[in-house]
């Protein structure tokens, strides 16, 4: 059966045997079909127009699969796009640097036209899948990002975007705290409050989506009123006037790294650049500003 749209189909392998008989194969199941026989070309067809699915050759002169894939993944708009390897190696690294490259699965050489048909229907209308849900979140207007293990974005929702500064698939990667911090939470877990471009952000994690791929919830927070004063009268970061805040408060080291999702160590590093943008020693000093400073009219 062939697709209800003309999916396009980007073929890399060095052969132009193997080359030409995926090409007429897949032109007869109704794909647009393009073909590079190198990495760097697949590259400079896929700058140019974007696959909605890639059949990768894992062993090239110069620019091998594995490298070829990882950069496509780089592209703007190509990181949720599916990647099939097809490979004579068959051993488990093989397997394994496949995947971890950025591609789904992979298919051995030589291969079989009526089973490389059939996995590229199904990855395609996985990908279809996704993408429908991704535009849902969109339209719905939720603070959503996706990232990979090393915490490279490959997906956000336009409001998350905006608030990362327009992150996106090409971004740079998450702090590498927050990546550890979220390989290791399960859904409705625990919330990890971070600065992002001078705004407090509350992060949590939805879950994965898959294998290399967790769904992280962003939400904005609005410093009370007491931080904001605290900040605009003393010449202090959001953060330090949060950190200033549970001092007035009583509250420990240890406990405010709690509460704001610090280490300790980081809690007085802080504490150290108040004292000297106030002229101060210790933290009954600290909290003597906050109470003169929150009384004030």
């Amino acid at each position: 059966m062939s697709p209800r749209i003309r999916d396009i189909v980007l073929v890399v392998d060095d052969s132009p045997g193997t080359l030409g008989l995926l090409n007429d194969m897949l032109e007869a199941e109704g794909y647009t079909v393009l073909l590079a026989l190198s990495g760097q070309a697949a590259l400079d067809a896929a700058s140019r127009v974007t696959p909605d699915i890639v059949l990768l050759d894992a062993l090239m002169p110069g620019l091998d699969g594995f490298d070829t894939c990882r950069q496509l993944k780089r592209l703007p708009g190509l990181a949720t796009v599916p990647v099939i390897f097809m490979t004579a190696l068959s051993e488990t690294e093989h397997v394994l640097a496949a995947l971890a490259a950025g591609g789904v699965e992979y298919v051995t050489k030589p291969v079989v036209p009526a089973e490389v048909v059939a996995r590229v229907g199904v990855h395609l209308a996985n990908a279809r899948l996704t993408r429908s849900a991704q535009q849902a979140l969109d339209a719905a207007g939720r603070y959503l990002v996706a990232i990979d293990h090393n915490g490279r974005v490959v997906w956000s929702t336009p409001k998350a975007a905006a608030l990362l500064g327009g992150a996106g698939p090409a971004s740079p990667s998450l702090p590498d705290d927050i990546v550890s911090w979220s390989r290791n939470q399960m859904a409705g877990g625990p919330t990890r409050s971070v600065e992002i471009a001078g705004q407090r952000v509350e992060i949590s994690c939805v879950g994965r989506i898959a294998a290399d791929e967790i769904l992280l919830r962003l939400t904005p927070r609005t410093p009370d009123e007491q931080e904001t004063k605290l900040r605009t009268q003393l010449g202090l970061t959001p953060r330090e006037a949060e950190v200033l805040l549970w001092v007035g408060r009583g509250k420990s080291n240890r406990d405010i790294g709690d509460i704001l999702g610090l280490s300790p160590r980081t809690v007085n590093k802080h504490l150290e650049s108040i004292y000297a943008k106030l002229g101060i020693e210790n933290r009954a000093a600290a909290a003597a500003v906050v109470m003169r400073v929150l009384q004030s009219e």
